[in-house]
């Protein structure tokens, strides 16, 4: 990949002096108003900020549907996704329901099997569950695409409530409720809740309805804000932006699992990745704990993530953990394995060099983890990448990651009309998307996919850009202030810091086989460093983009810089 092109966000100074008015850090007043904060009502964190339910289209028909439900002893369903997003509103769907009096069981279609989503396919299933025919199904993180299963339980004579949060289609599932943020005329002002920050609000109208229904005896009432650590998971595992409502979520989440109050299963997951929980960040839940949830769908049964975060034992928790744990470090191996054999092949597929997208594929390679090829390749090249595997049925299943100028799955139905018959089906998000191809359209498919990309961008080249917040000043330059940025709530749409400054390169050395070494010099003081995955020397002085992070090792913490990338001053 080309050297980034590397700028400065800009900062407003005078939203700068008003935060900092409002006794904001004045360090963190510049990154906020860097964000588009405007003023601290909108990093707020105290539950009362959180946007009210009212404005949910469907909401109320939802929770009547469900009080209903419990009130006549029917037999609820939860259908859920296969990823760390479908597992936490599963388990807060199971947790929830269950402390609000209902019968309630769950299904989670196989990846391999069934596919995604409430298909006539897991209609069948539900049918034949262990806890007997179900009355009512509730979807979480799916079901807005679900119009044939939605028709297939109402055929058995099952109701239907969805919970979704992500793009309708053309056409809406006949359900009994619908709540979503992103279908038409909803009126909710955060379009950015992920599927568990759905049904979280699904549980809040519910509980509000059985107040006024009687249904609690004096100080009975169950309390919800407990099941916000899994909130906090999914919301940042599945990379939705983080608005000022979901920060609101997972920074209470985060303080939950900060004062270990937190799902045994959370807590057996911390401790089986080596993380300080009473450290926890964000960071820890996207990149540590989140990866071993989502491992479960990738290569088995995502039953084994939704049981670890749902159970009550925290034993039966910690043999779930380390289950997890190993299919995670299985995960990892194949993926090592399949992005190598991707570049290998890149020669083979020469054709696309100078294409505006990228395609690739092998007849052995692991449905569960195209995804992952997909995204480091795209790190790599810097333009969107689908990588394919085949499925039993004669189809190949891809999945593909984007850049911020191109809308994936907007990428994919330009292909899907261009090219009748090619996409069998499709789906997700203008970063993320998956598709079913048939089995003999691949290099067509390779063909139109970069097409589509220059069609609806209006480019065929795209260069990296790395946004930075200017310069560290020296005397903030410390381990109180890495104490300090790691506090807060970062991820999608509201970046992590980055500085870029200038250093003298005192000594550089290779650690783990793979990773660079560094002791850098600013203004006479000295700096640990390293970069990940690097193994290139580094010249005399550099323009480096870092985070500082603190550092622990035997009961010492101490400032390091991650280094992002580095260049030549």
């Amino acid at each position: 990949m080309e050297q980034p092109k590397l700028t400065v966000r800009e900062v407003p100074q005078s939203v700068v002096e008003h935060l900092s008015s409002q006794g904001l850090h004045p360090l963190l007043a510049r990154l906020m108003a860097a964000r588009g904060v405007r003023d601290t009502k909108e990093i707020q964190t105290d539950w009362q900020a959180m946007i009210n339910p009212a404005n949910m289209s469907q909401l109320d028909q939802a929770a009547l549907a469900l009080a209903q439900a419990i009130e006549s002893g029917k037999k609820l369903l939860v259908v859920a996704d296969y990823d760390c997003d479908g597992a936490t509103a599963c388990a807060v769907a199971l947790r929830g329901l269950r402390a609000l009096g209902a019968q309630v069981d769950y299904l989670v279609p196989n990846r391999f099997e069934t596919g995604y989503g409430l298909s006539p396919e897991v209609v069948a299933l539900a049918l034949e569950h262990h806890a007997g025919k179900p009355d009512l199904i509730i979807t979480v993180d799916n079901g807005i695409a679900s119009v044939a299963g939605v028709n297939a339980a109402r055929d058995h004579g099952i109701d239907v409530i969805v919970t979704d949060h992500h793009l309708p289609g053309d056409e809406l599932p006949r359900a009994l409720a619908i709540v979503n943020p992103n279908q038409p005329g909803c009126g909710f002002p955060s379009k950015n809740l992920a599927g568990v920050g759905v049904m979280f609000y699904v549980l809040m109208a519910l509980r509000a309805l059985m107040r006024q229904r009687g249904h609690f005896e004096a100080g009975r009432e169950p309390r919800l804000d407990g099941l916000v650590d899994l909130v906090a998971l999914g919301t940042v595992a599945d990379v939705v932006k983080l608005d000022a409502n979901n920060r609101l979520l997972v920074a209470r989440g985060l303080q939950r699992i900060r004062q270990a109050q937190m799902q045994p299963g959370l807590q057996a997951l911390f401790a089986v990745s080596g993380r300080d929980a009473a450290q926890a960040s964000a960071f820890d839940l996207g990149f540590t704990i989140g990866p071993r949830i989502n491992a479960a769908g990738r290569l088995t049964d995502m039953s084994l993530g939704i049981e670890c975060l749902s159970t009550d034992d925290p034993n039966h928790a910690l043999e779930l953990a380390r289950e997890l744990d190993q299919i995670n470090q299985a995960r990892r191996q194949i993926e090592t394995t399949m992005r190598e054999q991707a570049m290998a092949s890149l020669p083979e597929v020469s054709a696309q060099a100078q294409q505006a997208a990228l395609c690739v594929w092998q007849t052995h390679w692991h449905q569960g983890v195209v995804g992952l090829v997909a995204s480091r390749l795209k790190e790599k090249f810097w333009r969107p990448v689908v990588a394919l595997a085949p499925a039993d049925d004669g189809t190949w299943r891809g999945s593909g990651r984007s850049i911020p100028d191109v809308h994936l799955r907007d990428v994919f139905d330009l292909v899907a009309k261009r090219h009748p018959g090619l996409v069998l089906k499709f789906g997700g998000h203008a970063m993320a998307a998956g598709l079913t191809l048939s089995g003999d359209g691949l290099e067509t498919f390779a063909s139109a996919l970069s097409a589509a990309v220059v069609e609806l961008s209006g480019r065929s080249h795209f260069s990296p850009t790395i946004e930075t917040d200017g310069s560290l000043p020296s005397g903030w330059a410390n381990v109180q202030t890495a104490n300090l940025l790691q506090q807060q709530v970062w991820g999608a749409g509201f970046p992590a810091p980055l500085f870029m400054d200038e250093f003298a390169v005192q000594s550089q050395r290779i650690v783990g086989s793979k990773h660079l070494k560094l002791s850098l010099m600013r203004d006479r003081q000295r700096f640990d460093a390293i970069w990940f995955n690097h193994e290139e020397p580094l010249p005399e002085r550099i323009c480096a983009v870092y985070r500082p992070t603190p550092n622990t090792w035997q009961s010492s913490v101490t400032l390091q810089l991650i280094i992002e990338t580095a260049q030549a001053c």
